[in-house]
C-alpha cells in the first residue's frame, strides 16, 4: 500500500519533484561534440526534468546512440541511474566499469575519461555543480 502523500500526486507536497522515466514525450535532440568524439557518431537526447539553485542543480532523462566520446566533468558532480542498455565508464587512471539497466553510480566533480556506450543507453540523472 502506498503512501497517501505519494498517491495523490504533486499536489500533496509542493516541494516533491516526481522525475518521470517514462512517457517523456520530446526531448531535446543534439549530437556529441566533434571535439569529444573518439569513435560512432553519438546522438543524445535530454529531458531535463527539474533545474533549481539559479541552473546548478539539474535533473532528468538522457539517452545516448553507441559511440566512444571523452567525459570532462570540470566542476559538475553527477549521480547517474540506467535505465536501459550498456555503458562502459574508463577513467584516465585506468579504472573501468560496466554500467546496464539498474546500476547506478557517482561521476566526481573532475572527473575525466571515456563514456563508451555499446548499446543506447538511457539513465536517470542528478547534476550539481
Amino acid at each position: 500500500r502506498g503512501h497517501p502523500a505519494a498517491e495523490s500526486g504533486d499536489r500533496a507536497m509542493a516541494t516533491l519533484k516526481t522525475l518521470r522515466t517514462r512517457e517523456l514525450g520530446d526531448g531535446k535532440v543534439s549530437v556529441a561534440a566533434p571535439e569529444i568524439v573518439i569513435d560512432g557518431r553519438p546522438t543524445y537526447t535530454t529531458w531535463l526534468q527539474d533545474e533549481s539553485q539559479g541552473g546548478k542543480v539539474r535533473t532528468g532523462v538522457w539517452e545516448a546512440t553507441p559511440g566512444l566520446t571523452k567525459s570532462a566533468k570540470g566542476g559538475k558532480f553527477e549521480f547517474c541511474h540506467i535505465l536501459s542498455g550498456v555503458l562502459v565508464v574508463t577513467g584516465d587512471d585506468g579504472q573501468t566499469a560496466t554500467y546496464r539497466a539498474g546500476d547506478a553510480f557517482l561521476s566526481p566533480a573532475g572527473f575525466t575519461g571515456t563514456w563508451d556506450v555499446v548499446e543506447t543507453v538511457r539513465k536517470q540523472f542528478a547534476f550539481y555543480e
